[in-house]
């Protein structure tokens, strides 16, 4: 066997792909669905499939008479369209033999076959953008992670318009998203669960063993490495519904906006996150919360840093840092990179639950609002009970959350007590 003839076996997906990352009825000239829910765990080559289908559509051969057909590749942000399934060691460039490969014009954010076929990027962020193009087929990645889920599919929805069948996959790790639930009911919708340990031959030893390992049969494990999609927890604070009844996609005026911070005790891969989340109070003392910032494994100036940026592009009026584990050391690693910034310190005096409490009792009031999805955030939320969250991690996002509504309708409005200037 030449080079030639070896390297087509290699770029050949039929040949070594699982069965799993085949469409369903793919051996059968394609199977009766619209949509294809493919539900995986990490790393369980939910990319490599959707770029290969993609692949498929764009190269599928065509009448004398046919368009090449247009594609929508949708991501979680332009970042990730870019990042993960165009350029990613699985993404649209990397299926491709070299000389077939297509043309990415990053300015343009768009991908061009050399027999016409048109992909273009697009953000779930700006659901609008897709207001007017059409297409043939679409590509949704992380679909249970978008900001505003509903109107952006919908929009896809209205211009999935050209062809004999117009179809669409989505690739995403499972959360109980209201959209994910309704396209599990959808009888147009084939849906696949895709495990981690199914690619475990395409994933290092080590992530195995100290990821895989660690989280197997935790509540995060089973959504993160077995796809699995689960509901509430009996005993959650915050149960999905009151978080979805709380869901706006934008905020009025508002009178006050803070960064409240969690620090870790250590640093480095093994370390608990930085809890960053930014929040505001509107004239009539309704809560909105805006983003979740938080970061993993960063040293005290890294973490101290992605708060300040939390800060300066949110346009906060101060800080908010506990300092029960680092004391006036927090304050200080934060006036190391910023002297300017206003930070009000706080100290816990009692569990963590028990905190929490008031504040779930204002979104029981009506009183606070998340800004777009915030699913990181949520699934944190929903899995959090009296005895802290599944598995025994540290509630990281909860905590940045609970001290940013406590100073701000809680505590007086969190006024920021500047010191040390």
């Amino acid at each position: 066997m030449n080079a030639g003839e070896l390297r087509r076996l290699h770029y050949d997906w039929p040949l070594w792909a699982r069965e799993d990352q085949l469409a369903p009825g793919a051996a059968q000239g394609g199977g009766d669905w619209t949509t294809w829910l493919m539900l995986g765990g990490r790393g369980a080559g939910k990319t490599r499939a959707g770029a290969e289908w993609v692949r498929s559509i764009a190269e599928a051969p065509r009448e004398a008479c046919q368009q090449p057909p247009r594609i929508a590749l949708i991501g979680e942000t332009f970042a990730d369209a870019r990042n993960v399934m165009v350029e990613g060691v699985s993404g649209l460039l990397a299926v491709h033999p070299p000389e077939m490969r297509p043309l990415f014009e990053a300015t343009k954010q768009r991908v061009t076959w050399p027999n016409g076929a048109v992909a273009q990027l697009f953000s779930a962020e700006d659901p609008e953008a897709l207001r007017g193009p059409q297409f043939d087929a679409a590509w949704a990645d992380e679909l249970a992670k978008w900001r505003r889920p509903q109107d952006t599919w919908d929009m896809l929805q209205f211009g999935l318009r050209l062809g004999e069948r117009p179809r669409q996959v989505v690739t995403t790790t499972p959360r109980p998203v209201p959209l994910i639930k309704a396209l599990l009911a959808d009888e147009t919708c084939a849906v696949t669960r895709v495990a981690t340990a199914a690619n475990a031959i395409n994933l290092a030893p080590r992530f195995l063993e100290a990821i895989v390992g660690k989280y197997r049969g935790t509540r995060l494990g089973r959504q993160e490495l077995m796809a699995e999609l689960l509901e509430d927890r009996p005993d959650a604070l915050w149960p999905r519904a009151l978080i979805e009844k709380a869901r706006v996609n934008e905020t009025p005026d508002l009178r006050r906006i803070v960064v409240a911070v969690d620090p870790p005790v250590t640093s480095g891969g093994k370390a608990d996150a930085c809890g960053i989340v930014v929040a505001g109070v509107s004239a009539d003392g309704l809560g909105f919360v805006l983003k979740d910032r938080t970061v993993q494994g960063l040293s005290p100036a890294g973490w101290a840093k992605a708060a300040l940026a939390a800060y300066h592009n949110g346009d906060a009026d101060c800080i908010v840092a506990e300092v029960n584990q680092g004391g006036e050391l927090v304050e200080a690693v934060l006036r190391q990179v910023d002297r300017s910034v206003p930070v009000r310190s706080v100290r816990a005096s009692r569990g963590k639950f028990v905190r929490a409490e008031p504040v779930a009792a204002l979104y029981e009031q009506g009183r606070v609002f998340h800004v777009g999805s915030l699913a990181e955030l949520e699934d944190e939320m929903s899995d959090f009970g009296p005895d802290g969250l599944s598995g025994g991690r540290s509630p990281d996002r909860v905590d940045a959350l609970v001290w940013a509504l406590t100073a701000l309708m809680l505590q007086g409005g969190a006024e920021p007590r500047v010191r040390g200037l």
